[in-house]
């Protein structure tokens, strides 16, 4: 695995936490989800800046906003039981799909 991909998939995850944080955060009035919310950002941040020197703004944006809402969905199902709809379902799924069809596909991916 190549540096940036690792980047990536390390900026993935820690977005995800991060978001699921800052809801538990309630506004920010609890201090260390707040906290936590915001290193997790930083750090996400950060390698997504590592990985733009290697790859181009576009990819990585769709590779890491597609997998965030995967996710992130993944999460507020497991700890905020909270479900989508049908079409919710189906909007992800048509999301992962170009994820993937960007990967299989494209000369630009995560190689």
């Amino acid at each position: 695995m190549q540096a940036h991909t690792l980047y990536l998939c390390v900026a993935i995850i820690a977005e995800t936490i991060a978001t699921t944080l800052l809801k538990s955060s309630n506004g920010f009035t609890k201090l260390w989800p707040s906290i936590g919310a915001l290193v997790g950002f930083a750090i996400t941040l950060y390698l997504l800046a590592l990985t733009l020197r290697y790859m181009p703004v576009g990819v990585v944006y769709a590779i890491w906003s597609g997998a965030g809402i995967v996710l992130i969905t993944i999460a507020g199902i497991i700890f905020f039981k909270q479900h989508l709809d049908f079409a919710g379902y189906l909007g992800i799924a048509l999301i992962v799909t170009g994820v993937v069809v960007l990967q299989a596909f494209s000369k630009i991916s995560l190689h």
